[in-house]
């Protein structure tokens, strides 16, 4: 059977990430990590993005409300291995835990970007009144 060529993840990475995320989400919660900038934050984990070896696992986190992203970010970084420790129990299924980096997550801050734009007036003109492309209408 011929490989696929695509460069995105196999199903297999995927499904592994979404419960990587999962344990991981879980833990944050319920507050393991004894660490003063960690405690006082508000963590989600939007994303987990495993390598294709399943060796790596790379969480995009995200801040929910005011506080350093950077510090939390490091400070994450820094207790990985801890994390890897507490974690492995809810994937004892895998043959080898992963390895942990966190990113911060950028996404919502290009989603408001994409927004603003669409609401510009440049936009709204060039849509007409109803919100449909002018160039739609003339093709009906």
């Amino acid at each position: 059977m011929p490989r696929s060529t695509t460069s995105g993840p196999s199903q297999r990475m995927l499904r592994v990430g979404e419960q990587v995320r999962h344990a991981l989400s879980e833990t944050l919660q319920r507050g393991e990590i004894l660490d003063p900038v960690v405690e006082n934050s508000v963590v989600s984990v939007s994303e987990v993005r495993m390598s294709p070896d399943l060796k790596i696992a790379t969480a995009f986190v995200s801040l929910l409300g005011a506080g350093d992203a950077d510090a939390v970010i490091e400070a994450l970084n820094k207790h990985a291995k801890f994390v890897r420790g507490r974690v492995s129990g809810a994937l004892r299924q895998m043959k080898y835990m992963p390895e942990f980096r966190f990113r911060l997550d950028t996404s919502f801050d290009n989603f408001a970007k994409i927004n603003e734009l669409l609401k510009s007036p440049e936009v709204a003109r060039d849509l007409g009144p109803d919100g449909q492309n002018k160039d739609d209408k003339d093709q009906e």
